[in-house]
């Protein structure tokens, strides 16, 4: 539970910075659910007695991509967030298998310097993939297809410059990566932007200083109301402020936090954080609010499930 400060005088005060009624900022300008793979073992094979040639290397990379393809189907396929964390975690298992199995090959002069870049880049990968609690968490409030294709592009950047020097030496790796296609555009919202607004106005306004480094949607909720179905929902860029007028009916503030926002579900597709706040306001009152925790704030605030 976060502390807030809550004065009322005329134009009441609601803030999270260190100390209670300090003046606020200006306002800114203007498939069904796929269960996760078992990890594949680099399939075993005897230690060559020298140096591999191009044509005996390219044979381990094609042992490591079949190595890799079950968990890497799976990658596209979950539906489901635990799902997406468990294949990420066996996958990561599987790219640590694959890293130090070539860890056991010496190579010709010609081709060391792509084999060395090759195990530093399925290590890297394998480390990417490891956050798994991270990105069940972001599938939660983000949504699992858009996490796993995000998940999916990290993987490809990890390896990408590994399966470029590899190209150039006439060597084929990494034709079994999933391809999600280019991130989508930047869909983060102009500053005080209305994002709904629904119902009865009043003359009730509600100033929002927005002190995080994380962007808000904060939402007005009249009394009664699910959160999901708000009054007012305005965005507020992280460190600006920005006012919500013609409030209409007693109310509670609803806000969440993070980034990637995604315009469609009206929702931040990583990082998220939803809260309300515990006290209820009243009709046609004016507020300031800071966004900013403080420990000698007079309001709390609640977590809440994603809406």
């Amino acid at each position: 539970m976060k502390r807030f400060c809550v004065l009322w005088a005329g134009i009441a005060v609601l803030g999270l910075v260190a100390g209670c009624g300090g003046p606020a900022e200006d306002d800114a300008s203007g498939a069904p659910s796929t269960p996760a793979a078992a990890s594949s073992p680099v399939p075993a094979s005897s230690t060559p007695t020298g140096p591999l040639g191009t044509a005996a290397y390219q044979a381990e990379l094609t042992k490591i991509e079949q190595s890799l393809a079950k968990d890497l189907r799976s990658l596209t396929r979950v539906r489901t967030a635990e799902a997406l964390a468990q294949t990420m975690t066996s996958l990561a298992e599987s790219l640590t298998k694959a890293s130090s199995g070539l860890a056991d090959f010496t190579v010709t002069s010609r081709l060391i310097a792509g084999h060395e870049l090759l195990q530093d880049s399925l290590g890297t990968a394998s480390v990417s993939m490891a956050d798994s609690d991270q990105a069940e968490l972001n599938a939660r409030c983000g949504g699992v297809a858009y996490t796993s294709q995000k998940v999916q592009r990290t993987l490809r950047a990890d390896l990408k410059s590994a399966i470029a020097a590899l190209t150039k030496l006439k060597l084929k790796f990494g034709a079994t990566l999933p391809d999600p296609g280019p991130a989508p555009g930047n869909e983060r919202p102009d500053n005080g932007k209305i994002l709904v607004r629904e119902g009865d106005s009043g003359t009730g306004r509600m100033k929002v200083t927005n002190g995080t480094a994380n962007d808000v949607a904060i939402s007005v909720v009249n009394d009664g109301d699910p959160p999901s179905e708000p009054h007012v929902m305005m965005f507020v860029q992280a460190n600006k402020a920005a006012t919500i007028t013609r409030i209409g009916g007693t109310y509670r503030i609803y806000y969440k936090s993070g980034t990637d926002w995604n315009s469609e579900r009206r929702q931040f597709s990583a990082g998220c954080s939803f809260q309300k706040f515990d006290r209820s306001f009243g009709r046609n009152e004016s507020w300031q609010v800071n966004l900013e925790p403080t420990v000698d704030g007079n309001a709390s605030t609640t977590e809440v499930e994603a809406y």
